[in-house]
């Protein structure tokens, strides 16, 4: 299992498209994922869900991935954020 806590730096937060983007590099691996805040874990693969964090500018999820591909998930995901969804 491979956890991260990561930060949200785009001004607009985790909005439509970059949600969008999350679902589809993680959809690309095998390994279950999850993104926590506060209270409320999600599937990372559902857009949804992911929508209804509400997570804002520089607000912090924490990351559980967990499979065959975990490693290679959790840095996708993790480029993702640090590149601010490429916004």
């Amino acid at each position: 299992m491979v956890t991260r806590t990561l930060t949200v730096a785009n001004r607009a937060g985790i909005h439509a498209r970059p949600a969008a983007s999350i679902v589809k590099t993680a959809n690309k691996f095998k390994s279950d994922f999850y993104l926590e805040k506060d209270t409320m874990k999600i599937n990372g693969k559902s857009i949804m869900g992911i929508i209804t964090l509400g997570a804002t500018h520089q607000s912090t999820v924490t990351m559980v991935c967990e499979g065959p591909d975990e490693q290679e998930l959790a840095d996708a995901i993790t480029a993702l954020f640090e590149n601010r969804f490429e916004e």
